[in-house]
């Protein structure tokens, strides 16, 4: 596989991304079968590879000319720094020289570059952005959209769900995922007008194994849902609610395994799904250890082939 990794973005780039680099060529198995394309200021980034030994693994160093801030506005830095780590990572990516690309920079630049570059899956109406929902048995969900789509309609969520199913079948190996649409309250008459229409679509298809609507509280049960389905809105309030849950863990230094799933380094960020690209978005705040699994995830899903899969199904559909 070849990952392309944005050097230059994040909050605490490029040393912290370069670290996260050096730790996953050092402590993983996946060095000798992943090529790592580092897109950023080449001097820096030659001069960290030679004092840290690392040449020797399968690197290639992008030269890039621009930074991309993490407060600029997005399209005006799309638009005019094209030599940035950002662009020349997408681009790398659509001219099928990279299989997949991430970044912890400015997620409003990365998500215009994509937006404006990459193709949306041929019969999808809207891509969304996924991400891992921890399970009390110490395993992960999907929940999906956390952010792209603030304002959905019926038919979008229903997407999604197939998304989400592919996603959890493919690359988290479950085997017959259990969706459920995120409401307030278990039956079908509850919530309003988008899950009332939304929960019919989603009984009356097929390709999905509904199991109804779930409620907050029921969130991080093991037993309950694989792929939990939301709009944008409301899936974002609930993946920013679950991080302020581990800051609030951690500030009352309260030791416990199960909110140590909740660390958003232990798989280092999200994933785009429904474009005709492999894309992860890192935190901002991302650290080494987050940089690392990033790149693995990134590697994970490369590899598992869901790109194909989802556009074999909607090309079907």
């Amino acid at each position: 596989m070849k990952i392309g990794v944005d050097v230059q973005g994040g909050d605490f780039a490029p040393q912290a991304v370069l670290d996260g680099v050096k730790l996953f060529l050092t402590e993983t198995d996946l060095a000798g079968s992943t090529t790592l394309y580092l897109f950023g200021n080449e001097e820096v980034v030659k001069s960290y590879l030679a004092e840290n030994d690392l040449e020797k693994y399968n690197l290639v160093v992008i030269p890039t000319e621009d930074d991309v801030e993490m407060g600029e506005s997005p399209t005006r830095a799309i638009a005019k720094k094209r030599k940035s780590s950002i662009v020349q990572g997408i681009v790398y990516h659509q001219k099928g020289e990279i299989d997949a690309f991430l970044s912890a920079g400015n997620t409003g630049a990365l998500l215009a570059g994509v937006m404006s570059t990459v193709k949306p899956i041929a019969g999808l109406l809207r891509p969304c952005i996924s991400s891992p929902m921890p399970k009390f048995n110490g395993t992960y969900g999907v929940l999906l959209d956390v952010g792209l789509n603030a304002d959905c309609k019926p038919e979008y969520l229903e997407q999604f769900a197939i998304l989400g199913s592919i996603y959890a079948r493919e690359v988290q190996h479950v085997e017959n995922p259990k969706v459920a649409l995120l409401n307030i309250g278990e039956e079908p008459e509850k919530g309003n007008l988008l899950t009332k229409a939304t929960h019919q679509l989603l009984k009356n298809n097929p390709n999905i194994n509904f199991i109804g609507n779930l409620e907050p509280n029921h969130l991080f049960c093991e037993h309950e849902a694989d792929v939990i389905v939301a709009d944008g809105f409301t899936g974002n309030i609930v993946l920013k609610e679950a991080e302020s849950i581990y800051k609030l863990i951690k500030q009352r230094k309260v030791q416990d395994d199960f909110f140590e799933i909740f660390n958003y380094e232990n798989y280092g960020g999200t994933s785009i799904l429904g474009i005709d690209a492999t894309v992860l978005i890192g935190h901002g705040h991302s650290s080494p250890v987050a940089i690392k699994n990033l790149i693995i995830h990134a590697d994970e899903i490369a590899r598992s082939h869901v790109r194909t899969k989802f556009k074999e199904y909607f090309e079907n559909a």
